[in-house]
């Protein structure tokens, strides 16, 4: 027997997506930096698999995530957004007045009713486990409200073309959200920027590569009850390793930052170590100087040569997971190898 309940929030709902869907319709392209004039009324993607038509540019678009809303303010979509979730630092300067303005509608991960209070037409996030239930609802039951739900191509690379790296998935993510949302132009821009720093940072791969053996690094993300997380196989870190010549100590390991022990650690006895700062985020051990200290207290680690000999770069913590932020990221990893003395 149907929830009385969850009947009349269906009705409810589907009679909010409709209404969504009619408003954006009768927009024609909407306000703000999002449209390119002369844009095409509809549009389809392919996102992780699932084939996604607008009728067209979304109006009222959702970011579940800090890396989508990111991406979607860097490609000008501010005025299209209707809400934003789950950031886990603050956004970059540049982002900041564009982000002021949009409705935030959970802070952490948002719920089912939390989204569709929030009348969106289009959905997007970084991540595919986001699309559940208990979450803010599957792509499959969005879909049934109109209501498309757009996941990156990084996080599904099983469902894509073979061959592509992560950052080339980065950059289709782009380009099809440019086609979406009519702001082919913008993306494509940003997209062959982000491939020159990947370009440039690969130049000093080759120099590295040109050494007689390939450095390794032990990412750092986390360190929670005062064990380490690191980067694992899949995570995007084992391709920046590749791009800047070096190698992820950790690829063997499944998942994108499982929790290993200082031993392991020490085992690996990594030439450099990448520590991200989360400071902002703000829980115990997040910060470069926490990870640092700890490093230094700790009786195996601490006499490890890269721990003693102070070869360690700091980035952003958070650019160590895919976003519109990662070439950052890499290029700091390419510069750190360079001060470190691996390359010129």
């Amino acid at each position: 027997m149907r929830h009385p309940v969850r009947s009349a929030l269906a009705l409810t709902l589907a009679t909010l997506a409709l209404a969504t869907a009619g408003c954006s319709t009768a927009g024609g392209g909407g306000s703000g930096a999002a449209a390119a004039p002369g844009a095409a009324a509809a549009a389809s993607v392919t996102s992780c698999g699932t084939p996604l038509t607008v009728t067209a540019p979304p109006e009222r678009a959702v970011a579940l995530d800090q890396a989508s809303t990111e991406t979607l303010l860097e490609l000008g979509l501010q005025d299209r957004m209707a809400g934003t979730a789950n950031l886990k630092t603050k956004v970059p300067p540049q982002y900041e007045a564009a982000y002021a303005g949009i409705p935030v509608i959970a802070p952490k991960i948002a719920t089912g009713e939390q989204l569709r209070a929030a009348l969106p037409d289009f959905v997007v996030a970084g991540s595919a486990d986001l699309f559940t239930a208990d979450r803010a609802g599957t792509r499959e039951e969005l879909a049934a409200l109109k209501v498309p739900a757009f996941v990156s191509a990084v996080d599904c690379p099983d469902r894509n073309p073979a061959g592509k790296s992560p950052f080339e998935l980065l950059f289709s993510d782009y380009e099809n959200l440019g086609r979406v949302f009519g702001a082919e132009e913008r993306a494509g821009r940003l997209a062959a920027e982000q491939r020159a720093a990947v370009a440039k940072a690969a130049e000093t791969g080759a120099e590295v590569s040109r050494g007689a053996d390939r450095p390794t690094v032990v990412y750092l993300y986390s360190v929670f009850n005062g064990m380490p997380y690191v980067a694992g196989k899949s995570g995007l870190p084992s391709e920046m390793s590749r791009i800047v010549g070096a190698r992820n100590a950790f690829d063997d390991v499944d998942g994108d930052w499982p929790e290993v022990s200082w031993e392991e650690v020490a085992e690996r006895d990594p030439d450099f170590i990448v520590i991200g700062d989360l400071s902002e985020r703000g829980r115990p051990g997040d910060s470069a100087a926490e990870k640092r200290a700890v490093m230094a207290r700790h009786p195996v680690v601490s006499r490890l040569g890269a721990v003693r000999d102070g070869r360690i770069i700091e980035v952003p913590g958070i650019e160590l997971d895919p976003s519109v932020r990662s070439v950052h990221a890499l290029g700091l990893l390419a510069a750190g190898l360079k001060d470190l003395g691996r390359a010129r």
